[in-house]
């Protein structure tokens, strides 16, 4: 076993080989960034919640059914979109979560994404523990103090961190699991989606401006996608062969329509910043059937407890025909949408996926 001498030497030459430009002889392929950070909620999470007294967790089956490793934590049935964004940015095996990241993996990237998680710290704290931006955030603060101790210097480490690629995906909870539940939660009786859309934004640029301060440059910002067309909010809400829930929808517009004139501010006001948002409702897949999907409402895998609740039954069913499901289980996409998104966010398709740029450009500057 390596001694921490040696630890601390190999971080040491790969930081400055990656910092000066090379790449070491270990490195396989093209891998475009040192390094690949992921913040977000459920439909980023690998594994960060298992642990956490919560029933926003996947490590069991039928979740990960058609994941190399079974359950992990992803709440799919597969890969999720850090996954694919991993494999495109060419890295060799996938983000680690915070939860069991150790040693020089870190300087890999880590993921600190949490199902349930919001961009408010009270979302979803009916649900039980989860890791909200703000606890997120913490998190990476200590991830950059155990790099510079590897490092032995802080400025090593600013550098490092101004050439690695953040991808952030929040919001989709501070609806779902606050707004949208009045019966739980105050917000929708206090804010119109208007008032409520703008608090949002206030604390999220204040959270992606700590993340600035802390060295990040590159960041990647998912908006959200259709909250009203998700079968358990359709549970929940809709009426009839509803397809979606305008109402919702437009609620959630109100935030997302904020989300690029956000990503102009961050960038006229903070040096050498290159955020980028992804705009996810023009990248969700026009037509389903083109990639074999023609079920856009029904789970594929077995709905556990009452109606609403939306997460697969622990060692329940799933669907035999697995890629023509857009929806996994009540709230979160199966692989092959997920595949879609991160294909779109990294190389545009059109001119409104992505502003300004997409993550194969940012990954360039």
């Amino acid at each position: 076993m390596a001694n921490s001498g040696f630890i601390v030497w190999f971080a040491k030459v790969i930081t400055l080989l990656i910092c000066m430009n090379l790449k070491p002889l270990l490195v396989k392929g093209e891998q475009q960034v040192p390094c690949l950070f992921v913040m977000g909620d459920s439909l980023f999470d690998n594994g960060n919640n298992n642990n956490l007294l919560t029933a926003a967790k996947a490590n069991y089956p039928p979740y990960g059914i058609d994941f190399p490793d079974g359950p992990t934590g992803r709440f799919t049935n597969g890969r999720n979109v850090a996954d694919f964004l991993a494999e495109l940015l060419g890295f060799d095996k996938y983000i680690e979560p915070f939860a069991t990241v150790k040693g020089v993996d870190m300087f890999r990237g880590v993921n600190y994404a949490s199902g349930a998680a919001g961009i408010l710290d009270e979302t979803a704290i009916h649900v039980g523990d989860r890791i909200s931006l703000n606890r997120q955030l913490r998190n990476h603060n200590v991830t950059i103090s155990r790099m510079s101790t590897l490092l032995g210097n802080k400025t090593l480490t600013k550098e490092y961190l101004s050439k690695c690629i953040y991808i952030v995906g929040m919001g989709n909870n501070d609806y779902i699991n606050n707004y949208l539940l009045p019966q739980l939660y105050s917000s929708s009786h206090m804010y119109n989606p208007e008032q409520f859309a703008s608090i949002l934004i206030q604390q999220y640029s204040e959270q992606l401006k700590t993340l600035y301060l802390y060295g990040a440059r590159k960041v990647v910002v998912f908006g959200l996608g259709g909250i009203g067309c998700v079968p358990s909010e359709l549970d929940l809400y809709g009426t009839g062969d509803s397809v979606c829930i305008n109402s919702i929808d437009s609620a959630v517009r109100k935030f997302s329509d904020k989300l690029e004139p956000m990503i102009d501010d961050l960038n006229s006001s903070l040096p050498n910043a290159k955020f980028s948002y992804i705009n996810s409702t023009s990248i969700a897949v026009p037509d389903p059937s083109s990639i074999g999907i023609t079920k856009l409402r029904e789970p594929c895998c077995e709905i556990s407890g009452t109606i609403g609740e939306g997460q697969c039954k622990h060692g329940g069913g799933v669907c035999s025909d697995r890629a023509a499901h857009y929806f996994w289980d009540g709230f979160h996409p199966s692989e092959a949408p997920n595949k879609v998104t991160a294909e779109r966010a990294y190389t545009a398709l059109l001119s409104t996926d992505v502003y300004p740029f997409d993550i194969s450009q940012l990954a360039q500057l």
